[in-house]
């Protein structure tokens, strides 16, 4: 039987070296990538799902194997497109395999008519909006119903869930990031630790007591509209987000906030994963779960002060695009918004 082949024009040019990375997906299978510099092969689960081999133009696969199911093959496809950052589409040629099927019903590809036959294209921007390859814990979507809190109306919010919410591998970063929901007292003390840094607590205001901090979380425990997170690389925690409905939020007075609209609270505790590689490597880790944890969420807007150039740069680069600024009771502030759209299309995930 001959093997799965996606011909890629990033080979050449991405993987000047050997590259060889083992990593687990978020749906628990196990995936090796490995490139000798002429070739790469993808495994799952220790059997081998594709060959991909260097060339230039558009990037296709063919004879899918037909015992190649769709957890894997979906897993091993995302697979390429992380380790392939330039590749943004790959043709399939369709022998009306299981994967072929699943695909075309998943939504993840469609079909066209080729001189050799019918082919399926799947691009990187559907793999990377299929929710099952990053998230373990996958959400369970409210019904579409309105309530009034504070004075708001806005849809009722699904229940929490926790643990480890969003996971993906990094190729180029060599590391997993990921985003959990906080428990227990070491996670107390990290937190309490955090805010009482003179650096964090400039922005955030937060310094206090260790019991003061503890009320705190316990209150967004209980508002149904914030989820604190603590981000991770291979488990060890680098930062804190609150991740937020817009529409019973702060913000929604100064703009026009939509029933599912998110926005984020970002802060990076550790120093040692600080500057601009390791945000490159989490801000647009972490867009992306909050695009994928509804998929009727079709913006994600963040608030700095608006001289805070830094921030609006690396947000920016994220694929976020300065609407305008305004004015909060405690700072002015610039309106970043990233549209579903734009971001699929053109961040670097």
């Amino acid at each position: 039987m001959s093997l799965p082949q996606i011909e890629s024009a990033t080979l050449s040019s991405t993987h000047a070296r050997a590259t060889d990375q083992r990593f687990a997906l978020a749906n628990g299978r196990h995936a090796h990538y490995r490139h000798d510099g002429r070739e790469a092969r993808v495994t799952v689960d220790g059997a081998l799902a594709f060959v991909v081999t260097g060339s230039e133009g558009r990037a296709q696969l063919c004879d899918l194997a037909p015992e190649l199911d769709f957890a894997a093959g979906a897993g091993a496809l995302a697979v390429v497109f992380a380790c392939e950052p330039g590749l943004q589409s790959a043709l399939l040629r369709a022998h009306g395999s299981r994967l072929e099927r699943e695909l075309l019903a998943a939504g993840l590809a469609h079909a066209t008519d080729a001189s050799g036959g019918r082919e399926l294209v799947t691009t990187r921007d559907l793999l990377f909006q299929h929710a099952p390859l990053f998230l373990p814990l996958l959400p369970q979507l409210a019904p579409l119903a309105y309530c009034v809190s504070d004075g708001k109306r806005h849809p009722r919010r699904a229940v929490k869930r926790s643990g480890v919410l969003y996971s993906r591998y990094l190729p180029r970063a060599r590391s997993t990031v990921s985003f959990r929901t906080l428990a227990g007292d070491a996670d107390l003390e990290l937190f309490h630790r955090w805010m009482n840094e003179p650096r964090v607590a400039a922005f955030w205001e937060l310094a206090g007591t260790r019991d003061a901090h503890a009320e705190y979380l316990e209150q967004l425990a209980r508002d149904a509209h914030n989820l604190p997170v603590f981000g991770c690389f291979d488990g060890e925690p680098f930062g804190y987000f609150e991740l937020y409905f817009c529409k019973e939020d702060r913000v929604a007075p100064f703009y026009d906030a939509g029933d599912y609209d998110r926005g984020l609270h970002m802060l990076v505790g550790e120093a040692r994963f600080r500057g601009p590689a390791w945000v490159a490597a989490w801000l647009p880790s972490l867009t992306h779960f909050l695009f994928l944890d509804d998929p009727r969420t079709t913006r994600v807007v963040a608030e700095p002060r608006h001289d805070n150039a830094r921030m609006i740069t690396y947000l920016e680069q994220a694929s976020f695009l300065r609407e305008k600024t305004f004015d909060f009771p405690h700072k002015r502030a610039a309106l970043m918004v990233a549209t579903r759209e734009r971001f699929f299309q053109s961040c670097p995930l």
